[in-house]
């Protein structure tokens, strides 16, 4: 079985609805998204559909070169699974994907996290709602609270997530980018 490596994307966009519940959580980053590799090419989570109105939201796959992440701060954690559990969670993802007209977000559902009540309802999600079921999902992590009251800072703290970087987004992808234009002209000038 082949070892692979998936990433937790945990970020702090600095808009209004990010500042508002931060006053509630007091934690530095609100948002939580999950990627299957470094570069952050997809990138899944549950949140705002349009950029310019965060009440519209429901399952997304996230530009992160787009205005709202344009001045994100944010922290990745990486984490290994197998060949099988990364295909149960692809799965899982694709098959929300097919049928993500149906979902919405779970606003309702971030009511019972304030009062710590879990709320859960039949094809919606908020972010780290979903990034805590799409690790369940692959065997990866079992909660040990409903996935309903899971918060983003709750998947910091997890044991089986390595640091990998903290800082500007902008800046990691950047520096993604140099290194995929360095290894391709590096291909291009011996021949490959």
């Amino acid at each position: 079985m082949t070892v692979k490596e998936g990433y937790i994307l945990l970020t702090d966009t600095g808009s209004l609805l990010t500042k508002l519940i931060k006053l509630y959580t007091k934690k530095s980053y609100n948002h939580a998204s999950i990627a299957f590799d470094s570069k952050l090419s997809e990138v899944y989570s549950f949140g705002r559909k349009s950029v310019r109105n965060p009440f519209i939201g429901g399952f997304v796959k996230e530009d992160l070169k787009s205005s709202l992440f344009d001045k994100a701060d944010c922290v990745i954690y990486s984490f290994e699974g197998t060949d099988v559990q990364f295909e149960m969670m692809k799965q899982y993802i694709e098959g929300i994907d097919a049928e993500k007209k149906q979902y919405s977000y779970n606003f309702l559902g971030l009511f019972g996290f304030i009062i710590k009540r879990p709320i859960k309802r039949h094809k919606a999600f908020f972010c780290s709602q979903f990034v805590a079921s799409v690790l369940e999902e692959g065997k990866i992590v079992k909660f040990k609270i409903p996935i309903s009251l899971v918060a983003p800072h709750n998947l910091q703290h997890l044991s089986k997530f390595q640091f990998v970087y903290q800082g500007k987004l902008k800046t990691y992808t950047k520096r993604n980018e140099d290194k995929e234009v360095y290894v391709s002209s590096q291909c291009r000038s011996i021949g490959m």
